[in-house]
């Protein structure tokens, strides 16, 4: 029996309505990627690109990023400098270092004069990487700084002589917009605000703008935002999707392609002591932290 042709348009034979290629509901997947270039590997190292990763809201990756990036720009051959500028300590921590145990951190490097960088650097079990730690003694500085001449420049002074010899240095800020804050924006050529994708911390985000913009024009007229990096996605919920499109609104290009999603893998690394890079090689978290390593070399060499 023959079949009558099929008028252009009209479902087929059992579909209630012509099928549609389906169109994404989640904009981390429906936002157009802009192309990266191969890293070139490097003939020389340094000076450092210095990086402050901060947000005064607490818990929302600054440290993950902290750790898992550096260890992404290691792989594709950077030399690192990770700086804890935390007195939580949680960056020293998640690379399995005791920080109530050291006898030198930032604090002494900060605030006394014969403590020099080498003293209180160390070697981390990531190749490529060396830490500079903190521990709750670096709380005491932010009252100490306060009778400092330049008190804004102290750590931007104590981090010049190790420039030289790294490719990038991350600082991980305090969840805070205090002196030990604006001592990092000083000393750093750029800014990555690792936010969030929940309403509360999208309603921080200018406070931390307008503090940038006013370290910008008193302090540090070279300091850029280099990005701003959502973090802790959930594309399955409404609420984390209209998080994500309100700061692709607000922002455009400044937020980069790379969103970071949630993952149990992420509380592992912090137990085991090591990046997801080499904790979960595979998995879709240290894909992503690569990928976003790629776009801050990308971006350190388009500024």
């Amino acid at each position: 029996m023959s079949s009558t042709p099929r008028p252009e348009g009209e479902p087929e034979t059992g579909a209630l309505f012509p099928v549609a290629p389906p169109k994404s509901a989640d904009p981390a997947l429906a936002r157009p990627k802009r192309d990266l270039p191969e890293p070139p590997p490097l003939q020389r190292h340094g000076p450092a690109r210095v990086i402050a990763l901060c947000n005064q809201k607490g818990g929302v990756g600054k440290t993950t990023t902290g750790i898992n990036l550096g260890a992404a720009l290691a792989e594709l051959g950077r030399r690192v400098l990770l700086v804890d500028f935390d007195p939580q300590g949680a960056l020293s921590a998640g690379l399995g270092v005791q920080p109530h145990q050291l006898n030198r951190t930032s604090y002494n490097l900060l605030m006394e004069r014969s403590v020099s960088i080498e003293d209180v650097l160390l070697k981390t079990g990531v190749p490529g990487i060396d830490l500079l730690p903190s521990n709750i003694d670096l709380s005491a500085a932010e009252i100490q700084l306060v009778g400092e001449v330049a008190r804004e420049q102290s750590l931007a002074r104590v981090l010049a002589p190790a420039r030289p010899d790294y490719d990038f240095a991350l600082i991980d800020c305090q969840p805070s917009l205090g002196l030990l804050t604006v001592n990092a924006l000083t000393a750093s050529d750029g800014v990555i605000i690792p936010l969030e994708c929940e309403f509360f911390s999208l309603r921080g985000v200018a406070l931390l703008i307008d503090t940038i913009e006013k370290v910008q024009q008193r302090l540090n007229p070279d300091l850029k935002l280099d990005g701003i990096l959502p973090t802790m996605y959930d594309g399955r919920t409404l609420h984390g999707r209209e998080v994500l499109s309100r700061v692709l609104e607000a922002f455009g290009d400044t937020v980069f392609d790379t969103v970071i999603s949630r993952t149990v893998r992420f509380p592992e690394t912090t137990v085991a002591g090591e990046p997801i890079t080499s904790w979960a090689p595979t998995s879709a978290g240290a894909q992503a932290y690569r990928h976003l390593a790629r776009e801050v070399i990308a971006r350190a060499s388009a500024s």
